[in-house]
């Protein structure tokens, strides 16, 4: 398992290799909050902005991690949705506070829409409902009431009782491409341990900040 730092670093790997030790970093705490039992250990809040600054944030689930990026799905007429078309950048928080003392993963970077096999390849592995769901709910828009919606998911129910749901043309995925990546780890007396990975001009570099 990672261990926080304890002593001040020096940047001396590849960037590549940097990239790849914030990578496996990540995993390993991803793996070790599952296994203490974090009921939502890939639970991960996502802000953007839209075209006047506004920032918003909201809580969604990882759904994939590698070396291109971090992947999450929804609709892409949603308020998210339109605001990371618009505005392609995004920041994204874990907090296991279960985990050791507390240990949070701020993420930064540049959004890219995942590729139609991708997005088709995990929405086959969604239940029927929550793929009738994605055709039913007009998401971010006005409900006027809850039977609303409980009328369009039983008429695609209908549309689609023959045979698979295939995904609505308006539901993927978005990547976030990292562009930096903190470590957070919490100690005593709030003089935690911060370690920052961040993308400069093409090489990735490895620095400690104060709490």
């Amino acid at each position: 398992m990672a261990a926080p730092p304890t002593a001040a670093k020096q940047v001396t790997s590849e960037s590549k290799d940097l990239y790849a030790e914030a990578l496996a970093t990540f995993s390993s705490l991803l793996a070790e909050a599952t296994a203490a039992g974090d009921p939502e250990s890939t639970a991960m809040t996502v802000a953007t902005a839209d075209p006047d600054g506004r920032p918003h944030a909201r809580t969604v689930l990882l759904k994939a991690h590698d070396e291109r990026g971090f992947v999450f799905y929804t609709n892409f007429d949603s308020a998210k949705g339109r605001q990371l078309t618009t505005n392609p950048q995004a920041a994204l928080l874990f907090h296991w506070k279960t985990l050791r003392d507390g240990v949070q993963v701020r993420i930064e970077g540049t959004v890219e829409p995942v590729s139609l096999a991708e997005a088709d390849a995990y929405f086959a592995t969604r239940p029927r409902v929550s793929q009738l769901g994605a055709w039913a709910s007009l998401q971010s828009q006005t409900l006027p009431k809850r039977s609303v919606l409980d009328a369009r998911v039983s008429a695609y129910e209908k549309e689609f009782a023959d045979g698979p749901v295939p995904r609505p043309p308006h539901w993927s995925g978005f990547r976030v491409v990292p562009e930096l990546i903190e470590f957070w780890y919490g100690a005593r007396f709030r003089l935690h341990d911060r370690d920052v990975y961040e993308r400069i001009d093409g090489a990735w570099t490895l620095r400690q900040l104060f709490p």
